[in-house]
């Protein structure tokens, strides 16, 4: 027995010894269970798929940050304090002190994501990297290509030339590299769309993914922004940093130092034409206005990309969608929730300043004035109907307040002014329930008296604070493309062509036709247009800038609407307030409003200031001129 043992003892330690012995390499070698090699991630379809879709976070959810570029312009006001805007408004900031900065355009966030597409291109570009689809290859290349065109377009329209980085720097590389051109960096991103649109040609993209349509798209605002006012030698000549911006060091990083703008115009033309020929819009191809219901209920298409359960969506609006982010719902975070009235339990984020609701025409496309008693008597009254699929105005009707705060307001209004009221048999000076004053989260309540409508799906069964919404970010649509058309057609003094689809896009909307006849008139009626068409959508803040038009528009003290209800002669109303011009005179009073900010508009804010600590790392960066 003792010999059976020892031999079975014996025979188990030689073959433990073999196993070692064949094993060990493997043993010391093993690749952590929870990475992968990157050689494999080129080699293998999925996982390259994966690492590209990745980059797409780069994107983030757009322009639906709780902070929002439009409250950095004449489009609305961002309630909370103490957040960075301010600082931007006011001109203050600095190297040191950078104000508000979002993920979708940070200087360091770019660069990450601009990293990753620099490394998809270099391993898929070659002949050697193992991937053997060779549609997927050009597919992922062409995302890449775009991906890296779209952040450095980001770069390039905040703070002017930026360094062009093409490779993956390893460590031993030297990190200091000077700015390129402003002309050297559209032309590359033009050739980086162009790359992607040939690889992406033909390729049937999945939705919310890159394609050749997004390709021109891009193109196309950027050669409009590069036509621009902004980025000629005389433009920066008008400015108060005029002396730094034109100096023979700082000129060609933010502009063109040339006469060649017209050329610049007939380029972006063209590649705004190349998107209208392949896309396809929404009702553009109308001949007459559609009726005023008909116009706000396109707008409102539009803005929920077509998707919604709310009755009167048309569905087919999606095809003015070029390029979006998908609303990916957040808990932290809603769109409607960041941004809705705080009598609705919500946090009146960015709210609609009174310059952007005085812009909106009248339904006869005449211009609003305060100084017309009856306009003035009702405000809200016979406006562009895209007004009503955007703003929310006191008495506009909204959703069932009584889903999320009880059976306080039957008639389902917002309520942001002062009214007479009957309560316990007492008069009293009654504060609306979506005002700083009213008995409803008032600290959430709008500066301004006025909240935002457009993305926020107006399915009234979406009440709570707490359901989801999936509204689509447009990065890119059709209309952007057609607008860069009439622009540059303007420009180029081709005005009947630029009438045409102008008016097109009004008559979608349920307005009149443009009366201008001459290129002054008509270049003034453009912008109003954009301003009304594109609000909300990231245009504005750049569209000032490039034009040379922000001080007296984004640099305006923001206005607010005061509106007060006072009981006729004979007339009350006791305990559960709602509109009704048969019982109160109402009264609306813009003022002026600095509580919050006080808006200071410094010509050096055309350009963001590249922060202390990227200076500092490299040496050789020229700061932008005014810090």
């Amino acid at each position: 027995m003792k010999s059976i043992i020892r031999n079975k003892y014996i025979l188990t330690i030689a073959i433990m010894a073999v196993l070692i012995s064949g094993c060990k390499k493997d043993f010391l070698t093993v690749d952590p269970p929870d990475k992968i090699s990157s050689e494999l991630i080129w080699k293998d379809g999925a996982l390259a798929t994966a690492f590209v879709t990745d980059i797409y976070s780069g994107f983030n959810d757009g322009g639906f940050s709780e902070q929002m570029l439009s409250s950095v312009t004449d489009e609305s006001l961002f309630t909370h304090p103490n957040r960075g805007i301010d600082l931007v408004n006011s001109s203050t900031i600095n190297p040191s002190t950078l104000g508000w900065v979002d993920d979708t355009w940070k200087y360091v966030k770019m660069y990450n994501r601009i990293r990753a597409c620099n490394m998809t291109i270099e391993r898929l570009g070659g002949t050697n990297n193992g991937l053997t689809d060779q549609a997927l290859k050009n597919r992922l290349l062409g995302e890449a290509h775009f991906m890296r065109a779209y952040f450095y377009h980001q770069l390039l329209r905040y703070y002017g030339g930026v360094p062009l980085v093409t490779k993956v720097y390893a460590l031993t590389d030297d990190f200091k590299i000077k700015r390129s051109s402003y002309k050297e960096c559209t032309d590359f991103i033009i050739k980086d769309c162009e790359d992607a649109q040939r690889l992406l040609l033909g390729t049937n993209m999945e939705k919310g993914r890159s394609s050749a349509l997004a390709a021109l798209a891009l193109k196309s605002r950027v050669l409009i922004y590069a036509a621009s006012d902004l980025h000629t030698k005389v433009g920066l000549s008008r400015l108060e940093i005029a002396g730094q911006a034109t100096s023979p060091e700082v000129l060609p990083l933010l502009a063109y130092d040339d006469n060649d703008q017209a050329l610049r115009y007939k380029a972006a033309q063209d590649a705004a034409k190349a998107v209208m020929d392949l896309g396809r819009g929404y009702k553009l191809d109308l001949a007459a206005p559609v009726t005023l219901e008909e116009g706000r209920l396109n707008y409102k298409s539009i803005a929920m990309g077509g998707g919604s359960k709310a009755a009167g969506i048309d569905a087919s609006a999606n095809t003015e969608l070029i390029l979006a982010r998908y609303f990916v719902d957040r808990s932290d975070m809603r769109y409607g929730r960041a941004n809705g009235p705080n009598g609705y339990r919500n946090w009146a984020g960015n709210t609609p300043i009174g310059e952007l609701v005085d812009d909106y025409e009248m339904t006869d496309g005449t211009k609003f004035s305060w100084n017309n008693p009856v306009q003035k008597s009702n405000p809200y009254l016979n406006r562009d109907p895209r007004f009503y699929a955007t703003v929310l105005y006191d008495a506009a009707g909204w959703k069932p307040r009584d889903k999320v705060v009880g059976d306080i307001d039957p008639a389902n209004q917002i309520q942001t002014g002062e009214y007479d009221l009957i309560v316990n048999g007492k008069l009293t000076d009654y504060k609306g329930l979506d005002t700083r004053s009213g008995p409803i989260e008032n600290w959430n309540g709008s500066w301004t008296g006025y909240y935002t409508h457009k993305f926020i799906d107006p399915d009234p069964n979406i009440v709570d604070a707490s359901m989801p919404q999936f509204v689509p970010w447009p990065f890119f649509r059709y209309t952007e493309a057609v607008m860069n058309y009439i622009e540059a057609s303007i420009e180029l003094n081709q005005l009947p062509e630029a009438t045409l689809w102008l008016n097109r896009i009004r008559f979608r909307a349920g307005m009149p036709a443009v009366t201008a006849t001459d290129q002054a008139g008509l270049r003034s009626a453009y912008r109003h247009e954009r301003r009304i068409e594109m609000v909300y959508e990231e245009q504005r803040y750049h569209d000032a800038r490039r034009w040379l038009i922000a001080k007296e528009t984004l640099g305006r003290k923001t206005t607010y609407i005061k509106v007060t209800g006072k009981f006729k002669p004979g007339k009350t109303l006791a305990t559960k307030y709602h509109y009704d011009p048969t019982i109160y005179n109402y009264t609306y009073t813009p003022t002026i409003e600095t509580a919050q900010e006080n808006r200071v508009w410094l010509d050096k804010i055309y350009f963001r200031p590249f922060s202390r600590d990227e200076m500092n790392k490299n040496t050789i960066l020229v700061q932008n001129p005014g810090y």
